[in-house]
């Protein structure tokens, strides 16, 4: 029978692989009934997992049952006897054991020689000379499988381990086999990764080296505390420490590094483990770096080094890594990237990503939930739990540990209680980052945390720069801490339980309000400033109140708060301040009256200020002779008592924005020698009539007089001011340019008045062109008399050598286009827009447009016909083209299948070679009013709903994506009510991004998006996860379903056979999709139950969750709501039921009545 010690272990990616730990070969008459039987015995009595052949049941087979066992063990014991040789079926064991450890798969071969020396088997003479004689002779016909054996015999002969030969008891001889076996697994024993790995596995899978490489390879695992960085090493070291000749997880060496002895102890423990040398002792750290060197020299490991805190931790234990054989491998957990940016070998960084809102919510429910049995009440209060966690691992185990077997009351106790005061374990873990701060990054980390989260980081560190807090510094210290982050756009962020964190640490500062240095409620701001009660340590104050109210305050009631740096308000107050602290850096009023009186004097500190819609009194602030050195931002939107810019003073001020001071008439002359002024806005102000005669702003960029209707001349520019790249005089009087523009030799964005002078147009273009002003100009005709109504008598554009780009936009082209398109003009035109044009075909002549490679032609409702066009071309947005004929739209198709042919050969090529970081490029787009497609184009994948979730190998490279949208089966209100926004995500092993957004038109007509996508992947593993989702917004809180997605992809998840073409997009309004388009509208009216899916709140948590249907089936699709169910051709795709998870409340356009409003 076979007979087994101890429990096989689970085959789970995330813990140990093997089935056993021994696996013991023998010969039977020789050892079974002494030695054999007794090493089997003491390994039982050690609880080491162990497999051994003794007398299986008859009928089964044998030879398959070992051969498998053999695989599943990772030690393979052999004990050479007197007799092994003579048992064919011991030298076939032995066969097998060595093809098991050729494969490197970290199995180890321990032989040993009981009462056989190992040279008789390593020359073959004496009892195993004559064994193999015999066999030769039996096996004639087969002289090859005895060469086979001989040459086994003679490389296990040559691997070192236990030679038994009388000189010892034989319990003591085992006992020394049990010890060496013992160290082996206690090495390489699963970690404990989770009580419930959720989402660990697919970003352990991310982070898995690609084995095949020789080199040494240092990996980074970075993020704040709580975020999963243990767990994930473990889950990356269960799965390929049996690939190394030694393997080590030091763990907490922040911690154990400041202990006394602590880094001597930790490289104690990483050389015992790797040398299963438990005596080995180290006395000193300068010693202990020196084992290493000498030890390790050579050896192909696995070393991973969780929770680092400081580089010389990392020093002392690996030094330059340069004495680790090819192949090893080092993984360093941390909290601060900067510990990765200064190794060497140059270090893959992975950072970790929070949870999705699905795995959120599977995580706090097998930690809240003792059984899979839960009510409805439970689980909405769940989804609003998981939405204050915001995909924090740690959070969610301790929050759902604590509420598990809670009644519903103490449930929603403990959520109002999270969120005014976080948990303490939570708050402990994540405060661990803050305390390794030095004071002037603490001091910038709680300004972010309770003042600046949501600002230009520009603005910020100006701001703070002031303070004399080094910002540059430290907010990039803060960033490489993972304590914040900084997104695309530059603007500061960060996760919402370390901004908890953070406004915790300034509650604790004291009970008493007037006590503590930041205040950010509007309870406890208003408090303090009604009652009059302020003191010097308060450093920042944001009175914001939810609605429009008018506070009572006294002039003078920031008199005791002499070292306030930062106030923000939106209320309403009583009268006019009379006294502002001369610390103040930044002054912002939101969208309320805010009056300072003449006796209140601007601070000299103030570096910002921002009054919209306020006051204020110009000539009482910026009072002549005051000098406002620090001052760099003023922003006085909408400000109607302002009727004149006088001098202000501020010789060192960046941006200026007077955008809608409708009483604004003139400019004092000053202004125009601000040299360093960058930005200047006066966009709507239509009573403006005087600006400076000359402009000598040397730092100016962006200039912006829209809709100054009563502005007439512009002034001459100074010869040195030549930066300024944006100009826009659309709406305005102007109607004549002064020569001296030319001088702006950086220009690229100009927009003009309809009432500008045809002639004195030509002539400054022409002049423009000659003197290579820049590569691009774009004259948006919409803002231009060009396309208007005199557009069909311009004389033409001449010339323009390096015109780039020609927005035609709503003029009334109809027949006029090919003066446009003569061979000598526009030679590098790369974009042209010409929707909402009259044309009725596009000229052949486009042809000659050689790098053209973006076509704009929506709502063109007169536009049948379109040739081929150039070859360049990749996007082309043709929505709304109501009467484009059938043949055009079929050559377009056509002509993208080529170029895909062409865009997929030339990826396939590179397909092999991957940047550090996994990026999607868009590289071709087509909107078409068609509801067929080719039948060249074919698709592998494709649902109704979405998403759809994809497995790819290593080499992927592309994808086509294809979007049919119902337009047609959109009611009337819906557009007339609301904007329609598609976005489109990708994401790949759980890191997601959008790819494309596009504002959809109102359309009678069913519409195709075809897309082309490259994509590549840092360290692609063998199976990678790649979901599309395409998301349908309707203003605020509404949705429409997809009528099909459909996908190709070169895929590991389905045969590589394109039949799942199709050669119609399938619009119709039959039974199985009668409830394709679902409309979100409404929804606490029709069900009290479900929250609300609005625009995201501070004071809200939750997020609307579809579970069952609202309404009864009705002949109008629109009026039910389905699920985002799907059926998926050759592939395994994951329902996703939350209709908006994490999406950015920024993405939610305003409806057209609230535009209007506003």
């Amino acid at each position: 029978m076979v007979i087994l010690t101890g429990e096989g272990a689970s085959s789970s990616s995330s813990i140990y692989r093997w089935n056993y730990n021994v696996f013991l070969s023998f010969q039977g008459e020789d050892t079974r009934n002494n030695f054999t039987s007794h090493l089997y015995e003491a390994l039982r009595g050690k609880g080491i997992n162990t497999f051994i052949d003794n007398d299986l049941q008859k009928g089964e087979e044998i030879s398959m049952e070992l051969l498998k066992a053999i695989e599943l063990s990772k030690i393979l014991i052999v004990v050479f006897s007197k007799n092994f040789a003579s048992s064919t079926w011991c030298l076939n064991e032995l066969v097998k054991i060595f093809e098991c450890k050729s494969k490197s798969n970290g199995q180890k071969v321990l032989p040993i020689f009981y009462k056989v020396d190992p040279s008789e088997i390593r020359k073959q003479d004496g009892e195993y000379g004559i064994a193999l004689v015999e066999h030769e002779e039996k096996f004639k016909d087969d002289i090859e499988k005895v060469r086979t054996w001989r040459k086994t015999l003679t490389k296990a002969a040559n691997l070192s381990g236990f030679h038994y030969n009388d000189s010892c008891t034989e319990f003591e001889f085992i006992r020394r086999v049990i010890k060496e076996i013992s160290s082996t697994i206690s090495n390489h024993g699963p970690l404990f990764v989770a009580k419930h790995p959720v989402g660990i596995d697919i970003r352990a899978e991310a982070i898995i080296l690609d084995m095949e490489s020789n080199d040494v390879c240092m990996v980074g695992i970075c993020g704040f505390g709580g975020i999963g960085k243990t767990a994930i090493s473990k889950a990356i070291y269960n799965r390929i420490a049996h690939r190394f000749e030694g393997s080590c997880f030091l763990e907490n060496v922040r911690e154990e590094s400041k202990t006394i002895g602590g880094i001597t102890k930790l490289q104690e423990t990483l050389l015992c483990k790797i040398l299963h040398d438990k005596d080995l002792k180290v006395y000193n750290v300068s010693e202990g770096t020196n084992l290493i060197m000498q030890r390790l020299h050579g050896k192909k490991v696995l070393l991973i080094l969780d929770d680092v805190g400081d580089l010389k931790e990392v020093d002392n234990l690996l030094g330059k890594c340069d004495w680790f054989a090819s192949g090893s491998r080092v993984i360093i957990t941390t909290r601060d990237t900067q510990v990765l940016a200064t190794l060497g070998k140059d270090p893959r960084i992975y950072e970790v990503r929070k949870l999705s809102q699905c795995e959120a919510l599977e995580l706090f429910k097998r930690h809240a939930f003792l059984t899979s049995k839960y009510g409805e009440d439970y689980l909405e209060l769940a989804e609003q739990i998981t939405s204050y966690a915001d995909g924090l691992p740690l959070a969610l185990e301790i929050i759902g540990s604590d509420l598990c077997g809670k009644n519903i009351h103490g449930w929603k106790n403990a959520l109002e209680k999270y969120k005014n005061i976080p948990h303490v374990k939570i708050h402990e873990i994540l405060k661990i980052s803050y305390d390794g701060l030095e004071k002037t990054e603490k001091d910038i980390f709680l300004d972010i945390a309770c003042f600046f989260k949501g600002y230009k980081m520009v603005e910020v560190v100006k701001i703070l720069d002031s303070c004399e807090l080094y910002p540059d510094y430290g907010i990039e210290k803060l960033i490489d801490k993972c304590l914040i982050t900084l997104d695309i756009n530059g603007f500061l962020s960060m996760h919402d339980l370390l901004q908890q964190m953070g406004r915790e640490i300034v509650q604790q500062e004291s009970e008493e309000v007037e006590q503590r240095s930041r205040i950010w409620r509007y309870k406890d701001a208003h408090k303090l400033l009604t009652r009059n009660m302020g003191s010097k340590k308060i450093r920042s104050i944001m009175l914001l109140s939810p609605e429009r109210t008018e506070v009572s305050l006294k002039a003078k009631v920031f008199k005791r708060m002499k070292n306030l740096k930062f106030l923000v308000g939106n209320v309403r107050i009583g009268e006019a301040l009379e006294y502002l602290p001369d610390e103040l850096r930044f002054l912002e009023w939101r969208e309320s009256p805010l009056s300072l009186s003449s006796k209140c004097c601007l601070p000299q500190q103030l570096v910002v200020l921002k009054m919209s819609k306020s006051n204020i009194i110009l000539e009482n602030v910026f009072k002549q002779g005051f000098q406002n050195e620090n001052l760099k931002k003023i922003s006085l939107e909408s400000c109607e008592s302002i009727t004149k810019l006088p001098d202000l003073c501020c010789p060192n001020l960046e941006k200026l924005n007077l955008g809608y001071c409708k009483n604004l008439i003139e400019v004092h002359k000053s202004i125009g020698f601000l040299e360093k002024l960058k930005e200047w806005n006066l966009d709507g102000c239509s009573q403006l009539q005087i600006l400076p005669s000359t402009l000598k702003l040397r730092s100016l960029k962006y200039f912006n007089l829209a809709d100054c209707s009563r502005l007439e001349k512009f002034p001459d520019i100074h010869p040195k001011m030549n930066r300024l790249g944006n100009l826009n005089l659309a709406g305005c009087g102007i109607r004549e340019l002064p020569s001296s523009l030319l001088y702006l030799t950086e220009l690229y964005w100009l927009y003009l008045s309809s009432s500008f002078n045809k002639s004195k147009l030509t002539n400054f273009l022409v002049g423009a062109n000659k003197s290579q002003m820049r590569e691009e100009e774009d004259i948006p005709s919409a803002k231009l008399r060009l396309p208007c109504n005199s557009f069909n008598n311009f004389s033409g554009p001449t010339g323009f050598l390096c015109l780039s780009s020609l927005n035609l936009r709503g003029c009334p082209i109809q027949d006029g286009l090919d003066s446009w398109m003569q061979p000598d003009y526009f030679p590098v035109l790369m974009t042209m827009y010409l929707s909402y044009t009259g044309i009725v075909a596009i000229p052949e002549s486009i042809s000659r447009f050689t790098r053209l490679l973006y076509l704009e032609i929506e709502n063109c409702k007169k536009l049948r016909e379109i040739p081929r066009l150039p070859q360049s071309i990749r996007t082309v947005m043709a929505m709304n083209c109501e009467q484009l004929d059938t043949q055009s739209s079929s050559r377009l198709l056509n002509q993208f299948g080529e170029i895909l042919e062409i865009l997929s050969n030339t990826i396939a090529e590179a397909a092999t070679s991957f940047d550090s970081k996994w990026e999607i490029e868009k590289d071709l787009s087509l909107i078409l009013p068609v509801t067929e497609i080719p039948k060249w184009l074919k698709f592998n994948h494709q649902s109704v709903g979405n998403p759809v979730s994809i497995l790819v190998g290593p080499k992927f490279s592309n994808l086509v994506v294809c979007i049919a949208f119902p337009s047609k089966d959109v009611p009337n209100y819906i557009w007339d009510e609301w904007d329609v926004y598609i976005y489109i995500y990708i994401s790949i092993n759980g890191k997601r991004q959008l790819i494309s957004n596009k504002l959809w038109e109102k359309s009678n007509y069913d519409h195709v998006w075809l897309m082309y996508c490259k994509v590549n992947i840092s360290n692609p593993s063998e199976e990678n996860c790649i979901e599309i989702k395409v998301k349908v917004i309707l203003g605020e809180d509404e949705s429409i379903s997809l009528n099909r997605l459909r996908i190709y992809v070169e895929c590991i998840c389905c045969p590589q056979k394109p039949n799942a073409s199709m050669d119609r997009c399938a619009f119709n309004n039959g039974e199985e999709d009668s409830g394709r388009v679902g409309i979100r509208r409404r929804l606490r009216r029709r069900n009290h139950r479900l929250t609300h899916a609005r625009r995201p709140q501070k004071h809200y948590l939750g997020w609307l969750r579809v579970r069952y249907q609202l309404w009864k089936p009705s002949s109008k699709p629109w009026r039910r709501i389905i699920t985002n169910g799907f059926h998926d051709q050759g592939s395994s795709s994951i329902l996703n039921t939350f209709l908006n998870d994490d999406t950015n409340a920024n993405l939610y356009p305003p409806s057209k009545k609230t535009k209007t409003q506003l």
